[in-house]
């Protein structure tokens, strides 16, 4: 019953919604208990040769309303119930949705992306099955058992009564240990799912790779054997689940047993008559359904707890970045500080360490480095992907946590080194930022970025669709269209990070040139692996291991025998060799 008092919050918002529906099931449960009176009582009119045929009619009458009267109310409660059950299932997928936008990268190096969908998706369903079934089941068992009980105590044989209900307690011991076994099973089962969803999702992504290694059988073959243990999980619950049935069956079939033998004495020795024994075997008929019930709803319950444990404790994972309560809503403009003495992401090593760099409002910035020098980190901790505790990070003079997450972020455009697009058309994924832009807003980005003539080679232009995650074009087109994107923003800080890299030298210097002459006084950082991409900046830093150990302009850091020059000149010499065998 945990999870009822874990959803009580939503119980109360919806209390009479709920509570009219309970009060209709209840009436629904009173009404079904007429019929067999009135079959017991017809029963021993014709066993008298008593009953008229103006009766008989009445009698039916009565039964015909009760059953027209019961399908309407049979409708409206579950209007009521049902609705509000799919309703809490919206508001948590909302929660989860909203809780999934606002945490940080860090939150998701460690959750799958496919856990992350069954929870959405299997556990919300699960959930909304326990506000909905989990109701129906429980007031009804409750109510209609009661109800059959007392009345068959009351208006026919308290000791009769007493003898077909010595069974329940063994049913009531055998749903409470398997309700326990199913528990632990079904969540056994939905981390199974989960796992599944994830391969499924990240073999999709990969599939380009796949191929090209001729790893298709090897996929295939890790596909079905993931497959096959979310079959063996769901089948352990299922051999749990089968078990609710026959318990209930056997108990059932023994209440009648215990029933009719005793019943029959009862007959015999006129304690009551042959038609309270059969209104006696109906009522106890109708007990079947609350028993089944019962069971059914151990079973909801038990699936629900344990979905409902896995949402909330998603729910729960606190947020890394906060707003504090001071926090301003203007957008940050001005000079960029960075003054990082130390940051790791998990206290084992230093990602970063002695940052500290001066950038002007309207200049260049270029950080190169070797491969995972700490290049990424240093621009997102400035979106404040996470927040630096031994240091920070001030622009205009005034630190970025003194502004509001999404203040910053308006003043910012990021285009990644993972360029996601969207299953959209080109004109949407370059308008993500600013979806009222116009088409010529849009196309002047486009120029800027390089992919204009591109674009226009395509059949259907900018309404091309790109597939999801951009599978229709070739790495340069989906970069050139991540910088389009931040372009049309026209922002005050535009970050590159190592999103030249697909691009050829004479379109690297084409974007470069364009941003040089549509960004003047508008603040620019770009990371990059080659250097002809930064050679311009007004300022280049570069990183090792998360240090500093390099600062100034291109021609300052070409007089030093260092790592930046060293590297400048080979790549350079590859550029020859390549630029040699195009002319062959």
């Amino acid at each position: 019953m945990k999870v009822f008092v874990d959803l009580g919050w939503y119980f109360k918002q919806e209390k009479w919604r709920y509570l009219t529906g309970i009060f209709i099931l209840i009436l629904v449960s009173a009404l079904t208990l007429i019929p067999p009176y009135i079959i017991g009582v017809v029963v021993d009119g014709i066993s008298a040769q008593a009953l008229t045929q103006q009766q008989l009619l009445i009698w039916m009458t009565v039964l015909l309303a009760i059953g027209v009267l019961s399908y309407l109310l049979r409708y409206v409660w579950r209007i009521l119930i049902f609705g509000a059950s799919i309703k809490l299932a919206r508001i948590l997928r909302d929660k989860l949705y909203e809780h999934f936008t606002l945490m940080s990268g860090k939150f998701y190096q460690k959750k799958r992306t496919g856990d992350l969908m069954a929870h959405a998706t299997n556990d919300i369903r699960a959930i909304e099955q326990t506000a909905g079934a989990g109701v129906l089941t429980l007031v009804d068992s409750l109510t209609m058992g009661s109800f059959v009980i007392i009345t068959m105590a009351l208006t026919i044989s308290w000791e009769l009564t007493l003898i077909a209900l010595i069974p329940m307690p063994f049913m009531a011991l055998m749903t409470s240990i398997y309700g326990s076994m199913l528990h632990k099973r079904f969540s056994r089962a939905q981390q199974a799912f989960s796992s599944l969803n994830d391969k499924v999702q990240e073999s999709m992504s990969g599939i380009k790779v796949t191929k090209a290694h001729g790893y298709e059988n090897e996929e295939v073959s890790s596909f079905k054997s993931q497959s096959n243990n979310v079959v063996r999980k769901n089948m352990a619950v299922a051999k749990v689940d089968a078990l609710f049935d026959p318990t209930i069956s056997l108990v059932v079939g023994m209440s009648f047993f215990l029933s009719i033998a005793f019943g029959a004495v009862y007959v015999v020795n006129e304690a009551i008559t042959i038609g309270q024994l059969t209104s006696f075997t109906v009522y106890l008929g109708l007990l079947i359904w609350p028993m089944l019930a019962f069971g059914w709803f151990f079973n909801i319950v038990e699936r629900g707890r344990a979905s409902n444990d896995r949402v909330n404790n998603i729910l729960k994972v606190p947020m890394d970045v906060k707003d504090s309560a001071q926090a301003a809503s203007t957008v940050p403009q001005g000079n960029i500080s960075f003054q990082i003495d130390r940051f790791s992401y998990d206290e084992t090593e230093e990602n970063l360490k002695d940052i500290h760099i001066e950038l002007q409002e309207g200049n260049t910035l270029g950080v190169a480095g070797r491969t995972g020098s700490g290049k990424t980190t240093l621009v997102k901790a400035l979106l404040r992907d996470f927040d630096i505790k031994d240091g920070d990070i001030y622009i205009g003079g005034k630190s970025i946590r003194s502004f509001e997450k999404n203040a910053l972020l308006n003043a910012v455009a990021f285009v990644p080194q993972d360029h996601f697009l969207f299953s959209a058309t080109i004109a949407d994924n370059i308008a993500f930022g600013k979806p009222d832009a116009s088409y010529k807003e849009i196309i002047e980005a486009a120029r800027h970025a390089g992919i204009h003539a591109d674009i226009s080679r395509f059949t259907e232009g900018y309404e091309t669709m790109v597939g999801e995650r951009g599978v229709t074009l070739s790495g340069g087109q989906k970069q050139r269209i991540s910088i389009a994107r931040a372009l049309l923003l026209n922002p005050q800080i535009l970050i590159l990070d190592d999103s030249l890299s697909a691009v050829d030298a004479r379109t690297e210097e084409f974007i470069l040139r364009n941003l040089k002459k549509i960004r003047q006084n508008k603040t620019t950082i770009i990371t990059a692996h080659r250097l002809s991409a930064i050679m311009h900046a007004d300022e280049i830093a570069v990183l090792d291991q998360g240090e500093l150990t390099e600062k100034g302009t291109h021609n300052d850091l070409m007089h030093f025998e260092s790592w930046y020059k060293t590297m400048y000149e080979a790549q350079q010499v590859e550029m020859k060799i390549e630029e040699g065998h195009g002319d062959e």
